[in-house]
């Protein structure tokens, strides 16, 4: 299903959360031996949306009216709100051992 957000997302202020600095991250890699990505698959539709927002992505079918529990694809601020998601999941282990860099293309 690909619903087109335009109208929400100008409509939306954007969430300014800052990507890592790509020098920390390359820095942080070059002292381990072995490396590791991830790519995590269907990773927005894991994050739910706040219920009073979920109307703002209702669109309609033959069928019906729907929105969506989950954040969907293609929202302006899907992208730092997974970033943000994930720092906090590792927040223990960045800089350790783990580097966080969500690639949202």
């Amino acid at each position: 299903m690909c619903v087109d957000y335009t109208d929400l997302n100008k409509a939306c202020p954007k969430d300014s959360y800052p990507l890592p600095s790509i020098d920390r991250l390359v820095d942080g890699a070059s002292r381990h031996a072995l490396l590791s990505f991830l790519d995590a698959y269907s990773r927005y539709n894991q994050i739910m949306m706040y219920p009073p927002d979920e109307v703002h992505t209702s669109f309609i079918s033959d069928h019906a009216n729907y929105c969506y529990w989950v954040m969907p694809f293609s929202l302006k601020n899907a992208g730092a709100t997974y970033q943000r998601l994930m720092d906090k999941v590792f927040h223990q282990q960045i800089g350790r051992n783990t580097e966080v860099y969500v690639d949202d293309r």
